[in-house]
């Protein structure tokens, strides 16, 4: 006995009860289902009740049928809650280079491989250093610092400046502080663009004799939107697009 598919009436009243997964799913059973189940009537509803900005888009473009619409709304709802990819750099492939000067002399240079920082335990991009210097500084001095502050990834095959300040920082407490002008975008975005990042490099200072000495430092990445350290993942992945050929 051949079968036969049943009348197109029936598909639709059927279609009315369906969820969005199963109609799409019954779209794929045979061409006369296709049609049925991808009619503009079915998604119309399901498209204005869960995306209704996209629902307003065939009045600029007749020929966007609503199951097309409800379906970049589905994979762009995806793509928000989807978790980004492991960095491919890590702590071990970078060194941290940071220099200190006076507009007259050296006063302390630290370079620190990042596979012996230790990471914060909220595993935010901020990392303290140890600074064994005896060079003493007056006060005075502290008005005209420059900072500098590199990343260095192994082998020197690439490096990326995160810092270079003059001038006086905010001095509380002992700690002397600077913010880097706003960080370029990463990736091949235009230069119109921003990151939302700032480097930020503190010097732990301790009083002797009138002057002052570098015993610690801390530097790390924030965020200019929330003003909170970003996390170590998001610290390397946007510097793999500085340091790493192509961001591979």
């Amino acid at each position: 006995m051949q079968k036969c598919s049943p009348p197109w009436q029936v598909l639709d009243l059927v279609a009315n009860h369906l969820d969005p997964g199963t109609l799409a799913t019954a779209a794929c059973v045979c061409k006369s289902w296709s049609v049925s189940m991808s009619s503009d009537h079915l998604w119309q509803p399901l498209c204005s009740s869960t995306y209704r900005s996209l629902s307003n888009l065939p009045a600029a473009a007749s020929d966007v049928s609503y199951s097309k619409l409800y379906s970049l709304g589905r994979a762009a709802d995806k793509r928000r809650v989807q978790k980004p990819l492991k960095p491919h750099l890590s702590l071990h492939d970078l060194f941290f280079a940071v220099d200190v000067q006076t507009s007259r002399e050296s006063v302390v240079t630290v370079v620190k491989p990042g596979g012996e920082l230790k990471v914060d335990k909220n595993g935010v991009f901020r990392f303290d250093i140890e600074v064994e210097s005896e060079k003493l500084v007056g006060f005075e001095a502290l008005d005209s610092l420059r900072i500098t502050w590199n990343v260095v990834l192994e082998g020197f095959k690439g490096v990326f400046t995160m810092m270079d300040c003059k001038g006086k920082g905010s001095f509380v407490l002992g700690l002397e502080g600077w913010f880097s002008k706003e960080l370029p975008p990463a990736g091949c975005c235009s230069s119109e663009a921003a990151s939302g990042l700032v480097a930020d490099l503190r010097l732990g200072l301790r009083e002797s004799g009138g002057k002052v000495v570098v015993e610690k430092m801390s530097v790390g990445v924030l965020s200019i939107v929330s003003w909170r350290y970003v996390c170590v993942d998001d610290g390397l992945r946007y510097l793999q697009h500085f340091l790493l050929p192509c961001n591979v």
